[in-house]
């Protein structure tokens, strides 16, 4: 079953009167419940690929279907409610607000959840908080925290709304490689556990070597997918 469907998608950058060709005539099926690495080095197209399935940035021509939808077509509060409650976004990053707690951080994608209960919105962040090993931590701001901690609140940050898909940008390029493949161990636990689809990228070999399936980029261009 083929969950995100890709067609033909460019996306191009005007900087004055140059043109930047960010993607050219990307063809891609991405199934569900897959643990795919899209792969190039800088400048390859990596991050406009997540953005655009994403909904944090739009095609400049193409096709871009989930499970079906063809997102592109969607108002922006369609928008702003799809990327709410279909994808979980991870930045390499992090992104936490600095002013909150752990419990604080993880509970800001459900504020527009209102048909959670409080009661079930407690339950789905006590529940991640200990499946990402954090429990401990919890009344914790980000700066009390190490990177792969922090990372992993961005984690369970990004589940917390069950979401469909998570695109994660670069997730462990601010991480020294040991913590880098505890992260890329969790990602793949959640995977194979929840079937959440799970889409990062990423420049480094060790880091591709774990996914199930390589979608590599240059200049643009799909190399091998």
């Amino acid at each position: 079953m083929s969950n995100i469907s890709i067609k033909a998608l460019c996306k191009d950058y005007y900087l004055g009167k140059t043109i930047v060709h960010a993607l050219k005539n990307i063809n891609l099926e991405i199934a569900t419940g897959s643990f795919v690495c899209v792969a190039g080095p800088s400048g390859s197209g990596k991050t406009t690929l997540l953005n655009i399935i994403g909904l944090i940035d739009e095609a400049t021509k193409g096709d871009v279907h989930i499970a079906g939808e063809d997102i592109q077509a969607l108002s922006e509060k369609l928008r702003t409610r799809y990327r709410n409650q279909t994808l979980g976004f991870i930045f390499q990053s992090f992104n936490l607000m600095p002013v909150l707690n752990i419990y604080e951080n993880i509970h800001l994608p459900l504020i527009l959840h209102k048909e959670l209960s409080k009661k079930e919105k407690n339950a789905r962040i006590m529940e991640l908080i200990e499946a990402v090993g954090l429990t401990e931590y919890i009344k914790h701001k980000p700066y009390e925290l190490s990177g792969g901690q922090r990372q992993r609140v961005a984690i369970a940050r990004a589940l917390v709304t069950h979401p469909k898909i998570v695109l994660a940008d670069e997730p462990t390029a601010n991480l020294d490689s040991v913590t880098g493949s505890e992260v890329l161990t969790l990602m793949q636990s959640i995977n194979k556990s929840r079937g959440t689809t799970f889409i990062f990228s990423s420049h480094d070999q060790h880091i591709m070597d774990r996914a199930e399936r390589a979608i590599r980029l240059r200049d643009g261009k799909l190399e091998e997918a």
